[in-house]
């Protein structure tokens, strides 16, 4: 049941991924290079791009996919992803037909998907709250790479890093909130994992 349900995640996350990049060039404003790049300027394309590898590698045995702590900090990761899009960008865009169908994968059933993988099969009395200060150095170099992207290239990949329309004081403001916000996503998990490790783990 295990490796059936990995197999599924890996599937589909790298269906939503490879649709979306189909997407976006198909409907591309820039050159090919330039959209390539700006594809991969999204925290949700990278995200789901990790989740995708993550299952795959799962799916292959591949030891460092087992590592304690590393499936937490993947679902963290996806569930940031699917939050802060339902909460502060699903109500800027209005999509139909196989976009729709992608944004949901990407935003909605992935991240509902590994959480309960998650919930079922990681080895949560071994994640320790010390990892979590490893885990923010994703989030905080993509935070500082759009920064950077933008101030070059003039794409901000979401409007509450777009510096020229709300100024680097706020778009600072928001990069540590989401930091913060992170930072007790991560806490949650672990505590939450902690909490329940006793009577819910399922073995692998």
């Amino acid at each position: 049941m295990q490796r059936t349900f990995t197999i599924l995640i890996a599937i589909v996350s790298w269906f939503a991924v490879i649709a979306q990049f189909i997407l976006m060039t198909q409907n591309r404003v820039a050159s090919i290079p330039e959209t390539i790049i700006r594809f991969f300027s999204f925290f949700t394309i990278l995200t789901n791009t990790l989740v995708a590898l993550f299952f795959t590698g799962r799916s292959l045995n591949l030891g460092f996919t087992f590592k304690a702590g590393a499936l937490t900090a993947v679902s963290a990761f996806i569930f940031m992803v699917g939050d802060v899009y339902q909460v502060l960008l699903r109500h800027l865009w209005h999509v139909t037909g196989l976009q729709l169908v992608v944004d949901e994968l990407l935003h909605t059933i992935n991240p509902l998907l590994v959480i309960l993988y998650w919930y079922l099969y990681e080895k949560k009395d071994a994640v320790k709250y010390g990892q979590i200060k490893t885990w923010i150095i994703y989030p905080l170099v993509y935070c500082l790479y759009i920064l950077l992207r933008g101030s070059l290239a003039g794409f901000y990949a979401y409007t509450f890093v777009d510096v020229p329309t709300i100024g680097l004081q706020r778009t600072l403001l928001n990069c540590g909130l989401l930091m913060v916000f992170f930072i007790l996503v991560a806490i949650l998990f672990v505590a939450m994992g902690k909490k329940m490790s006793p009577k819910n783990h399922v073995p692998a």
